[in-house]
């Protein structure tokens, strides 16, 4: 044991220590310099890969694919052709036309709403008629600010956002006047039966041109709260290019959707004559559909509570919507 003891292993002079450690230093300096230059060389390498796949891929980085609010590359016939389909509000004008693009049209029922002391000249024709249904085109004037709410980008990267807003506005100032009162609507100008009579141009006409109401006592929940709609959905549109008009609407669509809330029952019920071409089935959807808008327009929960709690379960029939079309909304609720 004494002889272990006495075997131990040779000191190393202090000098050789110092050199030897700083030869691991030096080695261990060198190993993460190399580190670092081959990272940095790999980011570059990457980073050249990236750009060259999104400039010769510009849709391959998922943010970057075209989407309701990016638009993608132009594709100029389809861009012509959504130009050629905004003619359709052009030709189906009524009233003083203002920078009027369609040659073959000129001014027509100036004094539409005057027997009501209103100003009904505006709007839009139904179809080939020279009748103005209020209750589907008040769902047209929906639809299309739901359209440019969604690819309001991509109609002005095709320069067809203005036209899309001013036929818009075409109509929602028809609908303004036909609201006169918070209890009281104009849904309808002209004579359908005697319209359907005759064919002739709206330039021409020269018959009798009643307007037709829904009121308190003649209910019309369900044109009311698609006019509703159409204003609050408007206003959003409106909300930022003109803040005064888009206040006009909301305020209109609030009175509008109050008035065919407490006073409930269909405008077809109202008015017999329309039965035969715009016959409502009901008008919970209508409420729904208005209340919705509503809701994105002012951000007031009520809305959403009257949508989700108080009437969804009434009249949501949600999970099994049927088509969607100016009568029938569900489908149209259930997705915004």
């Amino acid at each position: 044991m004494e002889a272990i003891k006495k075997l131990k292993p040779p000191k190393t002079p202090p000098k050789e220590v110092e050199a030897i450690t700083k030869n691991v230093e030096v080695k261990k300096n060198e190993f993460w310099g190399w580190c670092v230059l081959a990272s940095f060389l790999a980011l570059l390498v990457i980073s050249c890969g990236v750009y060259t796949l999104v400039k010769l891929f510009p849709n391959f980085l998922p943010h970057n694919k075209p989407g309701p609010n990016r638009p993608g590359p132009i594709a100029r016939n389809y861009a012509d052709a959504l130009g050629i389909a905004f003619q359709f509000f052009d030709v189906q004008r009524s009233g003083k036309l203002v920078n009027n693009r369609i040659s073959w049209r000129g001014d027509s029922a100036l004094r539409d709403g005057s027997d009501r002391n209103l100003d009904l000249s505006k709007g839009l024709y139904d179809a080939g008629d020279n009748v103005k249904f209020g209750f589907p085109m008040a769902f047209t004037a929906t639809l299309l600010s739901w359209a440019i709410l969604e690819y309001g980008e991509r109609m002005a990267a095709v320069e067809q956002l203005g036209q899309a807003q001013d036929s818009l506005k075409w109509i929602t100032d028809f609908l303004i006047n036909a609201h006169p009162s918070p209890n009281e609507l104009y849904v309808q100008v002209g004579d359908p039966d005697l319209d359907h009579e005759c064919w002739e141009r709206p330039e021409g006409m020269s018959e009798r041109r009643p307007a037709a109401q829904v009121n308190a006592s003649f209910p019309g929940s369900d044109v009311a709260a698609e006019v509703a709609a159409a204003m609050a959905s408007a206003s959003l549109v409106f909300k930022k290019i003109d803040p005064d008009y888009s206040f006009t609407l909301r305020t209109n669509a609030e009175e509008l959707f109050a008035f065919a809330d407490l006073y409930r029952g269909a405008y077809s019920v109202s008015i017999p004559q329309v039965k035969k071409f715009y016959n409502s089935t009901g008008y919970g959807d209508e409420l729904l559909w208005a209340a919705s808008w509503l809701y994105y327009a002012t951000r007031d929960p009520s809305y959403l509570k009257y949508l989700t709690v108080i009437n969804g379960d009434v009249f949501g029939n949600w999970g099994d919507p049927s088509w969607f079309s100016w009568d029938d909304k569900h489908a149209g609720t259930q997705v915004i």
